[in-house]
C-alpha cells in the first residue's frame, strides 16, 4: 500500500505523524529516565559479553535462555557482589580520611615549629626555599582542602549509587535484566534500530565498530589497568601503614586515565609523608614499587590490552572520563568516553559528507602562519577520508597486526 501513490501520505499526514512520533517519544523517554543508565550499562555489557555467550551457546545446544541466565549469575558472583563490598569499604574510609584532614591542618597550622621540625626529617629539605614557611597557612589549606574536596566528591558518587535502597536494588535488577533480555534478542533489536536510522549502512557500520571499540579500551585501558594499579597502590599503602589505603587505591583508579601521572599523583605524597614521619624505609621501599613496579604497567600492558581501540588522543579521553563522572556519576568513567566516541565519529561523518565544500589546508595554514616548507595542501575529502581510516597509520597497523 505504502507503494502506491494514491495512497502516499500528504504533507499534513506526514507532518502530524512526525509530531506524533516526537510526542510519544518524549514522553516515553520521560517516563523511563531513571532508568536509561541502566538500560545503556546493560547493553554494553551484552555487547562485550556477547562472544562468550555465543560460546555457550554452542556448548548448551542452543538454549539461548540458558546461555544468557549463566551469563547473569557469573556477573552477580564475579562483579556486583565484590563491587559492592568494595564501595563499602571506600565510602568509609572516605569519610575516615575527610574527618581527620580537618583536625591535623588545625595543628599544624598552630604549631610553626613543629612544620618546620616536619620539613627538615626530609631529606631533600636543603633544596625547599625559605619562602614557604609563611605560607604554610595557605599551603595546608590547600592541601586540606584538594583531600577534603576529593573525598567529598568521591563519597558522594558512591553513595548515590546507594541511597534509597529500593531505588538501587531497581537498578540491578533492570541492569541484569537488560543484559538477559539483550544477549537473547539484542540482534532483532539492533536490526531494528538500523532499519530505522536514515544514515547509510558504512556510516551506522562505523557508528557501531567505533562504539564497541572505544567501549573495549575504556574498559581494558581504565577499568582493567587503572584497577590493577589501584590495587598495587592501596595494597603497597595498606604495608606500609598508609590509612586509608582502600580510599587511595579507588583515587588511583580515577587518575588512571592520565598515562603515567594519574598514580605518582597520589603515591609520591604518601612517600613524602612517610619520610617526614620518620618511616625512612617504608618510605624508600613504596617509591621503588610504585616507582618501577606499578609505573612499568602502562607502559607495558597498555599497547598491549588497548592498542588501537581507543583511537582518541589522551586529552580526550581525559576530559570526557572526568566531564562523565562529573555528569553521570560514576558510570560516567565508561558513558564518558563512548559519548566523545560517538561525538568525533559524527563530526567525521560530517566531514566526509560536505567533504567538497570544505576548504583545503592550505587556508588554515594561512590562518595559522605556516612556515615555508609546509605539507601540500590537501582537500577537505582527503582530510575526511583519512580522519574516517583513523587506524590506517603504520602504527596502528603494527598494533593490529600484532
Amino acid at each position: 500500500m505504502a507503494s502506491d501513490p494514491k495512497h502516499r501520505p500528504n504533507a499534513f499526514q506526514l507532518g502530524f505523524l512526525l509530531v506524533a512520533v516526537a510526542g510519544i517519544s518524549w514522553l516515553f523517554l520521560s517516563m523511563v529516565e531513571t532508568f536509561l543508565m541502566a538500560l545503556l550499562l546493560g547493553a554494553i555489557t551484552a555487547g562485550l559479553t556477547h562472544p562468550l555467550y555465543r560460546r555457550l551457546l554452542g556448548l548448551l545446544g542452543g538454549r539461548s535462555m540458558l546461555a544468557s541466565a549463566c551469563i547473569v549469575v557469573a556477573l552477580i558472583l564475579l562483579v556486583i557482589g565484590p563491587f559492592s563490598a568494595l564501595i563499602g569499604l571506600v565510602v568509609a574510609q572516605a569519610v575516615e580520611v575527610t574527618q581527620d584532614v580537618g583536625p591535623w591542618v588545625e595543628a599544624q597550622i598552630a604549631d610553626p615549629a613543629g612544620f618546620s621540625a616536619l620539613v627538615e626529617k626530609l631529606p631533600f629539605s636543603d633544596w625547599i626555599p625559605e619562602s614557604i614557611f609563611p605560607e604554610r597557612e595557605k599551603l595546608f589549606e590547600i592541601g586540606g582542602n584538594a583531600v577534603r574536596s576529593t573525598g567529598s566528591t568521591l563519597v558522594d558518587g558512591l553513595a548515590a549509587a546507594g541511597r534509597g535502597t529500593a531505588t538501587f536494588l531497581i537498578q540491578v535488577f533492570i541492569f541484569l535484566y537488560s543484559v538477559f533480555y539483550f544477549l537473547v534478542s539484542g540482534r532483532e533489536i539492533l536490526d531494528r534500530i538500523l532499519y530505522l536510522s536514515p544514515l547509510e549502512s558504512d556510516d551506522e557500520a562505523l557508528i557501531i565498530e567505533r562504539f564497541l571499540s572505544v567501549t573495549r579500551a575504556t574498559l581494558r585501558g581504565s577499568l582493567l589497568i587503572g584497577g590493577i594499579q589501584g590495587l598495587m597502590v592501596g595494597s603497597a599503602f595498606a604495608i606500609a601503614g598508609v590509612r586509608g589505603a582502600a580510599f587511595w587505591g579507588t583515587i588511583v583508579v580515577v587518575l588512571s586515565v592520565i598515562p603515567g601521572v594519574g598514580a605518582p599523583i597520589v603515591w609520591i605524597p604518601a612517600v613524602i609523608w612517610l619520610l617526614a614521619s620518620g618511616h625512612a624505609l617504608s618510605a624508600g621501599l613504596l617509591a621503588l614499587w610504585c616507582g618501577l613496579v606499578v609505573g612499568s604497567i602502562d607502559n607495558v600492558l597498555r599497547p598491549r590490552l588497548v592498542g588501537s581501540d581507543a583511537r582518541m588522543s589522551d586529552l580526550m579521553i581525559l576530559i570526557s572520563t572526568l566531564g562523565g563522572i562529573s555528569l553521570f556519576g560514576a558510570v560516567g568513567f565508561i558513558v564518558g568516553p563512548i559519548v566523545a566516541a560517538v561525538f568525533v565519529t559524527l563530526w567525521d561523518m560530517y566531514g566526509r559528507a560536505f567533504a567538497g565544500s570544505l576548504p583545503a589546508l592550505a587556508a588554515a595554514d594561512a590562518l595559522l602562519g605556516s612556515s615555508e616548507h609546509a605539507a601540500p595542501a590537501h582537500t577537505g575529502r582527503d582530510v575526511a577520508d583519512s580522519t574516517i581510516a583513523g587506524s590506517e597509520d603504520p602504527e596502528d597497523e603494527g598494533s593490529q597486526a600484532t
